[in-house]
C-alpha cells in the first residue's frame, strides 16, 4: 500500500454530491456575513454566484471554441485567439445580473448559455408562463418579478414570453387523434372575452379515454353564443376531421339537440347524460328544504342494479313528489332515455360514465385561472391560459389528465359489449 492509498484511507470516503454543495453553499454564506454582503439584492451573493457561473460558463465555451485554455499558449493552433469582452446584462432568476461576455478576434464564437442577443437566462420566461397559468394576469406577474426578484419588466414582455405558447396551442388544436374513443366526455364553461363589448362565451371542452385508459383533453373551442346544440355540432366536427371515427360512449349534459348532433357524426355512438347534471337540474325546481330527501330517492333510482330496478324506483319517486314539482318530473321522463344506458353496466364501468366529474375538474382549475383577469380581450388570449392550465397539471389532480383506476377491468367489460368495434381499432 502506498503512503497516497494510506492517506486516502485515513480522510475517509469522499463526500457525496449534496454534501459537497451543502458545504460549499455554507462556505459561501459565512464568507458573505464575515464581509457584510447579503445574499439578495443588486450586489447580494446569489447575484455575485450567478454572474461567477454565468462567466465561467461562457468562458468554458470559448475555450472549447477556440480548442485551448485562456493562457495555455502551448495548446494554441490557428490564428483565432481571444479578444476582450463585452458587457451585458440578462434577467436571471435572481434578478438582473451584468456579465462580461468573451469575445473572440474573428468574431466566429456563438455562446450557447447565454445567446447573443438574449437577454434572459432560460428559466426566466419558464417562471413567467408558470405564473401566467396559475391566473396571474400581466400586471401581477410584473409586480410578482419585481418585488421577489427584482426584475424590472413591461407587460408587453411578459405577453410576448407567454405568446411563445401560441405555437403549440395551435400545433395542439390540429393534431391528430385516435380512429376509436371507448369514452369522450364533454361539456362547456362560459368566461369573458370583448369582442366589441365584454359577452360570456361558452368554451366547449372535449375529453377522451383512450384505449390504453390514459384521458387527453381532445380540443377546446371557443363558441359564438350560448351553449347549443348546433355549437357542439359544428365543433365536434373537428374532432372527426381530426381522425375521430368511432365513440362507443358519450357522457354529456343535457343541452337540448345534442344527443341528436352526437348521433349525426358518430350514430353508434351511446349517448349518457350526466347524472350530476341531471341532479342539478332536478334541484333547481324544488324548494331548498326538500333537497337532502329528493337526492335520496333520486341516488335509489341511479345506483339501480338494473334498468327495470331503476323504473321500479322511479315509479315511486313520481309517486311522491310529482303533485308538488312536475316541471322535476317531466325532465327525468325527458331525459330518461339518455339516462339509462349506464344501468346495463357493471359497476366499474358505471363510474366512467355516470358523470363529467373528470371534465368537471378540469373546469374547476379553468375558473382559478380565469376568475382573476376579469375579461380576456380576444378568443386566443382566453385559449391559451386554458392550454397552459391543461399543459402544467397540478400534484394529485391525476383525475383530470393520465390513467384512468381500474381501466383493465373497465376495458373487459367494454370488450364484452363492443368487441367489434373496439377490434376494428387494431
Amino acid at each position: 500500500m502506498t503512503s497516497e492509498d494510506t492517506a486516502a484511507d485515513s480522510a475517509g470516503p469522499a463526500p457525496a454530491h449534496d454534501e459537497l454543495d451543502v458545504r460549499v453553499a455554507r462556505e459561501l454564506i459565512d464568507k458573505a456575513r464575515e464581509d457584510g454582503v447579503s445574499l439578495v439584492g443588486p450586489n447580494g451573493l446569489l447575484r455575485q454566484v450567478t454572474k461567477t457561473v454565468l462567466e465561467s460558463a461562457l468562458n468554458g465555451e470559448l475555450d472549447d471554441h477556440l480548442g485551448y485554455e485562456k493562457g495555455d499558449v502551448a495548446e494554441k493552433f490557428g490564428v483565432n485567439e481571444r479578444n476582450g469582452s463585452s458587457s451585458k446584462t440578462v434577467r436571471t432568476d435572481v434578478g438582473d445580473v451584468r456579465i462580461d461576455v468573451p469575445r473572440d478576434r474573428d468574431g466566429t464564437f456563438t455562446p450557447q448559455i447565454v445567446p447573443k442577443y438574449a437577454r434572459r437566462v432560460e428559466g426566466f420566461d419558464d417562471t413567467v408562463i408558470s405564473l401566467y397559468a396559475k391566473g396571474l394576469t400581466t400586471g401581477e406577474i410584473q409586480a410578482h418579478l419585481a418585488d421577489i426578484y427584482d426584475a424590472r419588466v413591461s407587460r408587453e414582455l411578459i405577453s410576448k414570453i407567454t405568446d411563445k405558447v401560441v405555437d403549440d396551442l395551435n400545433s395542439w388544436q390540429i393534431r391528430p387523434l385516435d380512429r376509436v374513443y371507448p369514452v369522450v366526455l364533454i361539456d362547456a364553461i362560459h368566461v369573458k372575452i370583448r369582442d366589441g363589448a365584454v359577452a360570456n362565451r361558452p368554451v366547449y371542452i372535449a375529453v377522451g379515454i383512450t384505449l390504453a385508459g390514459e384521458r387527453d383533453v381532445l380540443g377546446m373551442w371557443v363558441g359564438t353564443g350560448g351553449e347549443g346544440a348546433k355549437g357542439w355540432l359544428n365543433h365536434l366536427s373537428d374532432l372527426k376531421n381530426r381522425g375521430v371515427e368511432d365513440i362507443l360512449i358519450v357522457a354529456c349534459d343535457g343541452v337540448k339537440g345534442l344527443p341528436e348532433a352526437i348521433s349525426a357524426l358518430w350514430p353508434q355512438a351511446e349517448v349518457q347524460l350526466c347524472v350530476v347534471h341531471l341532479v342539478r337540474a332536478s334541484l333547481r325546481y324544488a324548494s331548498k328544504k326538500y333537497w337532502p330527501a329528493i337526492t335520496k330517492r333520486l341516488k335509489l333510482i341511479y345506483t339501480a342494479p338494473t334498468i327495470e330496478a331503476a323504473e321500479v324506483e322511479f315509479t315511486e319517486f313520481c309517486a311522491e313528489w310529482e303533485d308538488k314539482y312536475p316541471a322535476m318530473i317531466r325532465l327525468w321522463r325527458h331525459s330518461w332515455e339518455q339516462f339509462t344506458p349506464f344501468l346495463a353496466y357493471p359497476p366499474e364501468l358505471r363510474k366512467l360514465v355516470y358523470t363529467t366529474n373528470a371534465i368537471e375538474s378540469l373546469n374547476s382549475r379553468f375558473r382559478q385561472a380565469t376568475r382573476r383577469r376579469g375579461h380576456f380581450p380576444n378568443e386566443q388570449a382566453a385559449l391559451k391560459v386554458l392550454y397552459l392550465v391543461i399543459k402544467n397539471p397540478l400534484k394529485n389532480r391525476s383525475n383530470i389528465t393520465g390513467k384512468v383506476v381500474g381501466w383493465k377491468q373497465a376495458l373487459n367489460t367494454l370488450a364484452m359489449h363492443y368487441g367489434d368495434r373496439l377490434d376494428a381499432q387494431h
